[in-house]
């Protein structure tokens, strides 16, 4: 039976971090036959997304997708990339027959729902302090998930890990690993770098860790050589976008006090919104 899995794996994300699907790849997991018949779901989509007052551009751009013809030439036939919001309009208006469909819609829903809940809580946590804390700990969870993904790649020791994470840093830091950044912050041996990051580097080093772990599962990279060799270049690739923007390299930002002794001060105004709501 097909599960949640399928969406993940055909899932991409750009340059700048923001995730898409190519049209042409969901219409063959949502198990449609005729590209035509495709596009009128497709079409129906673009009317939802207009009358709900979204510009249509904005979810489902068009792009280039050659393919060969004889004798060398090339015909554009054309694909999309679409956000996760036009995804879970284009499986509401597909064939609700399919059981994949339904998986889809089940799918895209969840999750759109959930992106835009941690859209919500972040934005509201207002405070430089509280938005470290709250990164911090969706940092400790995905690296949870980056060490699966590792594993199953076939980076199994301690010590394994530990080198596979300095591919992450060295990709990131400009080759720069965690004992390079320990003596660039400033911090002793035993400090925690993710816990004096502020939450401009914690949210490059959370990219950092979603993309490896996303690629390690999606090009089911095999081996420890390669799965070093690929949390490189993810951290390479972030590092790369920083640039692009006009950003200051992770190495140059400032170092923090520690999350720990912010957390044990327990001031409401530092705290995430569910820490509140637990304390009243």
């Amino acid at each position: 039976m097909p599960n949640d899995s399928l969406f993940e794996n055909i899932k991409h994300t750009n340059e700048i971090g923001q995730e898409y699907w190519k049209a042409r790849e969901l219409f063959k997991a949502l198990d449609y036959i005729k590209w035509d018949k495709f596009l009128n779901v497709i079409n129906k989509a673009k009317e939802a997304c207009k009358n709900s007052g979204f510009e249509v551009l904005d979810h489902f751009p068009r792009v280039e997708k050659l393919i060969d013809l004889p004798k060398g030439a090339k015909r554009d036939v054309g694909d999309l990339h679409l956000t996760r919001y036009a995804c879970y309009l284009i499986v509401q208006n597909a064939n609700p027959s399919k059981e994949i469909v339904a998986l889809g819609q089940t799918y895209f829903a969840i999750q759109t729902r959930k992106q835009e809940i941690q859209e919500d809580e972040f934005n509201k946590l207002g405070s430089e302090d509280a938005k470290r804390i709250f990164l911090r700990k969706e940092m400790a969870e995905h690296n949870k998930k980056l060490a699966d993904a590792a594993k199953q790649a076939g980076v199994i020791l301690p010590q394994e890990y530990a080198i596979f994470q300095n591919h992450g840093y060295m990709g990131l830091y400009n080759e720069m690993g965690a004992k390079e950044i320990h003596k660039k912050k400033g911090l002793k041996k035993s400090e925690n770098i993710l816990d004096h990051m502020g939450s401009t580097e914690l949210a490059a080093n959370l990219f950092r860790a979603t993309q490896t772990e996303e690629k390690l599962k999606r090009d089911n990279v095999k081996g420890k050589a390669n799965a070093n060799k690929t949390h490189y270049e993810v951290g390479k690739k972030v590092r790369k976008t920083i640039e692009e923007l006009g950003g200051t390299m992770p190495e140059d930002l400032p170092t923090a006090e520690s999350i720990k002794k912010l957390e044990t001060k327990k001031e409401p105004e530092i705290l995430p919104e569910k820490s509140k709501k637990r304390k009243s």
